[in-house]
């Protein structure tokens, strides 16, 4: 393949004309695999074509190499190869191509050859539309997972500031339910709790909408979001919740994109994205809002309330489950808000049971979801579990918004489940009679008193939790055997578990895709810092490294090596844990006689776990990367430090690896569930990145012996 010439040489000191300079943008959601694989392939594509690449990395240990002002303005093109908004304002005036990091890895050459005859970025300019191929997520998929990454840290730190406000300075008062003393310190933390409520719904918004329209549409997401949110501008006292906030982030991000379509003077295009979009957008929004879509809200919602009143001396059990149903639907949306002031009303008349049905619903849906992430862990990420335990407790203080998180992540699995589990709760405080004097709901009201029946109010808490819990599991574990089944060999593992090493790393695999969320799973490496962020996700077989690359870097680490024992990935990997002939012929034995191999260091204190932790990891995705290599991995308290094997196998064990190949190199890596630390991804990082190389790969399955094969491996690091 030739490429296009380009604009003129932009300098050259005598009068030799300047190589083609381009620039690239690697990032996925999660995880350091794919943002360095495809960063090394397209280093490799460049440098093989005489071309100067410099290539910036968002990974989950944060930016490097990052591009400067001076890169950009020397740059012929620029090739953003990301399953996350990245952005492309610091691009203006430059050739942009955008594709999916799975086409950074898969196709670099046709990359390069593109992206001089990609359109040009505008300031303010929406993002440029993705290249085809490739398996992506939808941007509206990829726009909704945005926007939760954003919410998270808001849901967690104001529910868990009003749950302590709560505990520690909250009593019950008949008159004005849980109460915390005016002017007293707790009410202080509470009200800062409230803040971190009262944005969470905005910000989600925002960010939809920003995922979609770039920074133009920031502004109205999130004034949309506080209008549907609120709802005091058309008339409702619930507002239009965590939905009605989905609902206009979308709104927003649609409706900056059409605006910027519409042909302006060039005078005014640079005051476009930061003067006029923010304001036609928000401006059309709030209106269109308040006027078409907040008058039917607060109809519906008004009547809805005439009806629940209407059956008040029907079926405590009906009542109960229709309550829990409204309660958990959109919980502390408008149909959650319509079911609660219905019950917080009724305290007023004397009748306390219809509260004791909404009181017992109301913790179902953050109590089940945090259950749920710890009954099955690998379907779940790192940030999701620990989003996990936040929602434990905000649900045994009757924050019902601690839920929503996992909702909006997948509303199709945790609604439902939701729901049920809600009707449950409900219909078993009817049934019993459970009463509630205070407008409150969950464990704590119970505890201060103001539950009458307190026996059945938990029995009736447990049994929905527990419903709520075990149905999601089913659900979301159906929903990912059946993307894994559409997506075919290690395509995916489900609606929030695409970025994984096993299920898109394979270089070369038509399987190379990768999603806009966290990946799940108990195996692989620490966790770090970022918003939709997974341990997971960062594992092994994530650098690819260009063959000139590693030829010049082969001799100097050989010599560094001389005379010296020199650490492969920081002593993690030694001569103890080599193995020239692997002997299993299958996955399931392989990994057993991995762990076996890793056992020999004496840091395996449970090999059982150990292999069972691998192979939940497996059941999500295949760890195979293709090229022959597979790196199982684990993250468990099964072994007491990081400690990394390698084998070889004569005839390959099939690992369903995207490419078809066996796998011939089978590295294992095991690290406990307290390992952190940006190192360790970097080493992690620098073992793909050797493995990437061909060579690399054929003098490590000639070598003859474990003392051999270590000194290969010693060039990793």
């Amino acid at each position: 393949m030739t490429i296009p010439a380009g604009p003129p040489p932009t300098g050259g000191g005598d009068g030799e004309q300047q190589r083609l300079r381009l620039l690239a943008v690697t990032a996925c959601p999660t995880g350091i695999a794919h943002t360095y694989m495809a960063a090394e392939k397209l280093a490799q594509a460049a440098e093989s074509r005489g071309i100067d690449m410099k290539v910036e990395t968002q990974g989950s240990i944060g930016a490097e190499n990052v591009l400067d002002d001076n890169d950009v303005k020397h740059a012929d093109g620029v090739i953003v190869a990301a399953d996350k908004d990245v952005d492309l304002s610091r691009f203006a005036g430059k050739r942009v191509l955008t594709v999916g990091v799975a086409e950074g890895i898969r196709h670099p050459e046709q990359l390069i050859e593109r992206v001089m005859s990609a359109p040009v970025h505008t300031p303010g300019g929406a993002p440029t539309a993705p290249a085809s191929g490739g398996k992506e997520r939808s941007v509206g998929y990829k726009a909704l997972m945005n926007g939760v990454s954003y919410m998270i840290p808001f849901v967690v730190v104001g529910g868990l500031l009003i749950a302590i406000s709560l505990s520690l300075g909250g009593h019950t008062d008949p008159s004005g339910g849980l109460v915390i003393p005016k002017d007293s310190f707790w009410m202080d933390i509470n009200n800062i709790g409230v803040i971190g409520f009262t944005l969470m719904v905005p910000i989600l918004s925002g960010y939809i909408a920003y995922a979609i329209g770039d920074r133009p549409a920031l502004v109205p997401g999130m004034v949309g979001g506080w209008i549907a949110n609120t709802g005091e501008l058309y008339d409702s006292k619930a507002g239009a919740g965590f939905i009605g906030a989905i609902v206009t982030g979308f709104l927003a991000g649609y409706l900056v994109l059409w605006i910027k379509k519409v042909p302006v003077p060039k005078f005014a295009r640079p005051i476009m994205p930061i003067i006029v979009i923010p304001i036609v957008a928000t401006t059309a929004l709030g209106m269109f809002f308040i006027y078409v879509i907040g008058k039917p809200i607060s109809w519906v919602f008004e009547n809805l309330t005439d009806w629940l009143s209407g059956m008040t001396g029907t079926s405590a059990i009906l009542l109960g489950a229709i309550l829990g149903l409204m309660i958990a639907f959109d919980m502390g949306g408008p149909v959650n808000k319509t079911a609660f002031l219905f019950g917080a009303g009724l305290i007023a008349t004397g009748n306390q049971t219809v509260m004791g049905m909404c009181a017992a619903a109301i913790p179902v849906m953050p109590l089940g979801q945090g259950l749920a992430t710890l009954i099955r862990k690998r379907l779940y990420t790192e940030q999701e579990r620990e989003t996990g335990l936040a929602s434990l407790f905000m649900g045994c203080f009757g924050i019902s918004e601690g839920a929503i998180p996992f909702a909006a992540a997948r509303p199709a699995q945790v609604i439902p489940a939701n729901m049920l589990g809600g009707a449950v709760a409900g219909a078993i405080a009817g049934l019993a009679g459970v009463e509630d004097a205070v407008p409150h709901g969950g464990p704590i009201v119970a505890v201060l008193g103001a539950v009458s029946g307190v026996p059945m109010f938990f029995v009736a808490v447990v049994i929905g939790s527990a419903v709520t819990a075990l149905t999601t599991v089913a659900l979301v574990d159906l929903a990912e055997r059946r993307r894994r089944g559409e997506a075919g060999l290690a395509l995916g593992v489900g609606a929030r578990e695409a970025v994984l090493v096993g299920a898109g790393v394979g270089a070369t695999g038509a399987g190379a895709g990768t999603g806009a969320s966290g990946s799940a799973g108990v195996g692989g490496v620490p966790k770090q810092a970022g918003p939709a962020e997974s341990a997971d996700a960062a594992v092994p077989g994530d650098r690819a490294d260009g063959a000139d690359t590693a030829k010049e870097a082969e001799s100097a680490d050989v010599a560094e090596g001389d005379g010296d024992s020199g650490d492969v990935l920081s002593g993690y990997l030694t001569e103890q844990t080599v193995k020239v002939r692997l002997g299993a012929a299958a996955k399931e034995a392989a990994i057993r006689e991995m762990a076996e191999l890793l056992g020999r260091t004496g840091k395996v204190v449970d090999p059982e776990e150990l292999v069972a932790t691998a192979l939940r990891r497996e059941a999500q995705g295949t760890t195979g990367l293709g090229e022959e290599i597979a790196i199982p991995h684990a993250k468990t308290d099964a072994v007491s430090a990081p400690v990394v094997g390698f084998a070889r196998s004569a005839e390959g064990v099939e690992w369903d690896s995207p490419d078809g190949t066996k796998a011939r190199l089978v590295f294992m890596i095991a690290v406990p569930e307290a390992a952190a630390g940006d190192e360790h991804l970097r080493i992690l990082a620098l073992l793909s990145r050797k493995l990437m190389n061909a060579e690399f790969r054929e003098r490590l399955l000639a070598a003859p012996d474990e003392s051999a094969v270590l000194g290969v491996l010693r060039e990793v690091g």
